[in-house]
């Protein structure tokens, strides 16, 4: 009980024949995923009256682009056409089982299940012709009722983070196996199997089963849930692995694509997204730079805006002249190697009119002029004590002298060298360290001396 393909002129002299039938089908739609083939005599003449589930010899099939043609004996599949084209039926034949676009990987297996005939005695009791649609079934819709774990790993940082999500959107699938679609899905029916709620109210279900697992693997490679709308053939790939013991291997279907709205995170978890995003942006020096420049530009609007009249007052002066002092001093000394050499941090535009005498405890001369400041700060313009340079005792403090201020202790023999303990990186002047490391930003203290 084969099938011939027949010539292209032939089949109009095969139906001059009143004892042959012609089975086709017209096209499926999206809804339908299975119809029984219809049946029409040649010249109006029924040759098996009253036997509609008969297959006379020398009958014609037809088969339509996007359709696989079963013959069905008893309920047992005995041959299959995924070919588009016109094909003679012969009972005395071996089955044909005509490929088509089908990949023989997937069905395989299930063609050694089948038991083969080459013909039966007396009259076979029930056969019939039957049509699965192959094509891309599109519009299945998919929603998460309740949020999902979603796990967000970044690669560069190490920043992780653990939240939910809750996302909707649309995906298709087709038959890839129409013999274990039928065997395990759709059987013996009398006219059509369509798509029906039962059938996508389960596959939605897997698929929501699977979908946390899929998100995971994406989560993994450092994607962001905002950004997930965007690797949806990667999605869908996952999904085809995970779902593949229940759809391909059972039923026969495959997930082709997929389409996803904007996920819903929730906005705690946003705002960590946004705030470890703004802070990753710093690792990047010439980021951080613009990002100090913004800020010291910023500093000096504020000195010559005042209340609301637009006057400035003297308190906004004081303030604003204090954080540009502020930040210009954090830039030359930690944060100048992001415009130059790391390393090599850009000299003060304002250097003291005066130092402090060696083991004399007296006030400091300012920038500006002011004398005898005894603060960190400046009491006229608000800038900061300069730093001394000297050497630092074990106990913390700078000194000028052969002996520490703080606790008497003798200069060492040599200064101490610096080296950061954290990234191995080493200052020009290894007796000068910067108070900031320029490559991973750690302070040095006794920790870097070597």
């Amino acid at each position: 009980m084969g099938l011939i393909k027949a010539a292209k002129n032939a089949v109009s002299s095969m139906m001059a024949d009143g004892y042959k039938e012609y089975f086709y089908c017209t096209s499926l739609s999206n809804n339908v995923l299975m119809v029984k083939g219809q049946k029409q005599s040649a010249k109006g003449y029924d040759s098996n009256k009253g036997l509609d589930n008969i297959i006379s010899n020398g009958s014609v099939v037809s088969i339509n682009e996007g359709q696989c043609m079963l013959i069905v004996d008893q309920g047992k599949i005995v041959d299959f056409c995924a070919e588009a084209g016109e094909f003679v039926y012969d009972s005395s034949s071996e089955p044909s089982l005509f490929y088509g676009g089908l990949s023989k990987e997937f069905l395989k297996q299930t063609v050694d299940q089948f038991v083969r005939r080459t013909g039966f005695a007396g009259v076979p009791k029930d056969q019939r012709v039957y049509y699965i649609n192959t094509k891309e079934i599109q519009n299945n819709l998919y929603g998460t009722p309740n949020p999902i774990a979603f796990h967000f790993v970044a690669k560069n940082t190490g920043f992780e983070l653990e939240t939910s999500i809750k996302c909707n959107g649309k995906y298709s699938f087709r038959i890839v196996n129409p013999l274990q679609f039928y065997i395990n899905v759709a059987g013996n029916v009398a006219d059509s199997y369509e798509r029906n709620e039962e059938l996508m109210g389960t596959m939605k279900a897997e698929l929501l089963t699977v979908l946390p697992t899929a998100l995971a693997k994406i989560g993994a490679e450092g994607i962001l849930p905002s950004a997930l709308p965007a690797h949806l053939t990667e999605i869908a790939d996952y999904l085809k692995e995970e779902l593949s013991p229940e759809w391909t291997e059972k039923r026969g279907i495959e997930v082709v694509s997929m389409t996803m709205s904007a996920p819903i995170v929730p906005q705690e978890d946003l705002d960590r997204i946004n705030k470890w995003y703004d802070t990753a942006v710093l690792t990047n020096s010439q980021m951080a730079a613009a990002r100090q420049t913004e800020a010291y530009t910023q500093a000096l609007e504020n000195m010559g805006n005042g209340g609301e009249d637009g006057q400035a007052s003297s308190v906004n002066g004081a303030m604003g002249m204090m954080g540009m002092a502020m930040m210009q001093n954090m830039m030359n000394n930690g944060m100048g190697s992001m415009f130059g050499t790391p390393g090599q941090a850009q000299q003060p535009q304002m250097k003291p009119a005066g130092t402090v005498a060696e083991g004399a405890v007296l006030g400091w001369t300012c920038g500006c002029g002011k004398t005898d400041n005894r603060g960190k700060f400046c009491s006229e313009c608000g800038l900061p004590k300069p730093a001394l340079e000297g050497w630092t005792c074990s106990c913390g403090h700078v000194n000028q002298g052969k002996f520490c201020q703080e606790c008497g202790r003798k200069k060492p023999e040599g200064a101490p060298l610096y080296k950061c303990d954290k990234c191995g990186w080493e200052p020009e002047d290894p007796t000068k360290p910067p108070k900031f490391c320029p490559e991973c930003g750690d302070i040095f203290d006794d920790n870097d001396k070597i």
